[in-house]
């Protein structure tokens, strides 16, 4: 079930308000009250969950039970890293079973929606145990709920149990708070349903059909640099803002990543918790930069790699996570000093080009003919001029002006530029209008987007 969904939009997500907050209105409160809204929570996320996997919910149960079992017994094991360590394998086991056959060769399974991010959180829950920086959950059931969470369910952001483990026992809702959440869910719906989604009709039209220009090449791969981001911090918006009206903080998970002013600036602004749990998960338990020059490349190999394996089976994720490896070593050992000095009027547009070249390697990932590896170098040589199409075919032009304004309104929304210019005047003369007027408008601009789309992905659902 999307978000992006008039069954979700107009059936689930007012249901599952109104049975939230009904025993609020005759006044049940304390324990009472906060039961009723996990047992809410967690048969509806459940449900969710089961409307796009009516099998797999299972899987998804029995992961969260199985984690919570063996969470329980670290404190009391002996040996505490053999529950973690057991935990560990069964679920990277469970990923790779259902998710890198092909790899190998053999017949991809139905991929689960959303294990990355779950198997991901379960690891997180009992490793946090472990580290004695969370105590086991008193039952079961609240390890499921903090797994199975539908905002945040399917493609995030990486929510670690110590963000929500006080809010599971003890949040309390509010009039602020649900306006707050409205109010953030509707400006990522419109973030998805008009900019994701108009970007990534660029995308196809220009690069999925295999002909190409140097012009509609580079607007075709822009289409889908702002498709994804739009999609996924959309995405992100939308689950933050359900997080806060049911008395949730879910972290940020993207900060402007398309102004970063090099590689590892942008990894700090783009997909935040997946970074910070391969920091504090991976990398560091490694070694981290702790042990010399060489062993420290290697930590970054081994997580850029799994970074790249975590996105999907397809080498072309490899090469990806890869790739950033290879321009990570230099920039953290030759040219940190140098970058500093450098001007951002250089930074942030060459950030942003080798940026672009990444997502090249991202979008062509053998989901259609024309999007294979092998038909990788076709569109590079189209992108510098030697195309048979050259710099622009005659009857591309008509759908290059048609995408112009849409890149530039993109381009404009990716900067801060939007949300200075609300805070230092809009809102200063306009503010409590403002507050009801933009999310209304965003809502009704997404509802009447979606009444006309025929195109409404998510790219994250994938992995």
């Amino acid at each position: 079930m999307l978000f992006s969904s008039f069954l979700f939009l107009f059936w689930f997500l007012p249901l599952t308000l109104a049975l939230y907050f009904a025993p609020a209105l005759f006044r049940v409160q304390g324990k009472k009250l906060l039961a009723w809204q996990n047992a809410v929570l967690l048969v509806t996320s459940l449900f969710f969950y089961a409307f796009g996997e009516p099998v797999y919910v299972l899987l998804l149960f029995g992961m969260a039970m199985l984690n919570a079992l063996l969470a329980r017994q670290i404190p009391r094991a002996r040996h505490p890293r053999i529950p973690l360590a057991l935990a560990v394998v069964l679920d990277l086991s469970l990923l790779a079973l259902f998710k890198y056959p092909p790899l190998l060769g053999l017949p991809a399974p139905h991929l689960p929606l959303g294990i990355s991010f779950y198997t991901f959180q379960a690891i997180s829950y009992v490793a946090d145990v472990y580290k004695k920086r969370a105590k086991p959950a008193k039952s079961p059931l609240t390890v499921c709920l903090y797994v199975a969470l539908f905002p945040q369910l399917i493609a995030g952001p990486i929510v670690r149990y110590t963000d929500v483990d006080t809010a599971l026992a003890t949040r309390t809702s509010s009039v602020e708070g649900v306006a707050t959440g409205l109010s953030r869910f509707a400006v990522g719906l419109a973030k998805k349903v008009v900019l994701a989604n108009a970007a990534g009709e660029i995308f196809r039209t220009f690069v999925a059909n295999g002909t190409h220009s140097a012009i509609t090449a580079l607007l075709g791969i822009l289409g889908f640099t702002f498709q994804i981001y739009f999609d996924f911090s959309g995405y992100t918006d939308m689950a933050i803002g359900l997080g806060r009206i049911f008395g949730f903080d879910f972290p940020e998970n993207f900060n402007y990543p398309y102004i970063a002013r090099s590689i590892t600036d942008f990894w700090r602004r783009w997909h935040i918790t997946l970074s910070s749990f391969f920091r504090e998960y991976v990398y560091i338990p490694l070694g981290g930069n702790r042990r010399g020059v060489a062993r420290t490349i290697l930590n970054l190999f081994i997580v850029w790699a799994l970074t790249g394996l975590w996105h999907g089976a397809s080498w072309n994720f490899v090469l990806w996570g890869l790739y950033y490896f290879l321009l990570l070593v230099p920039e953290k050992f030759v040219f940190s000093r140098t970058r500093s000095r450098t001007p951002r009027v250089i930074d942030i547009p060459l950030t942003f080009t080798l940026t672009l070249f990444g997502w090249m390697l991202f979008a062509f990932d053998g989901s259609t003919e024309a999007l294979t590896l092998s038909s990788l170098p076709h569109f590079l040589r189209a992108l510098v001029g030697f195309g048979r199409d050259g710099l622009l075919a005659r009857t591309q032009w008509h759908d290059a002006l048609r995408a112009l304004p849409i890149l530039a309104l993109c381009a404009l929304g990716a900067t801060p530029l939007p949300q200075r210019f609300y805070k230092r005047y809009a809102a200063k003369r306009y503010g409590s209008l403002l507050h009801v007027a933009l999310p209304l408008f965003s809502l009704l601009l997404s509802v009447a987007a979606l009444a006309d789309a025929g195109y409404n992905p998510f790219l994250y659902f994938r992995f």
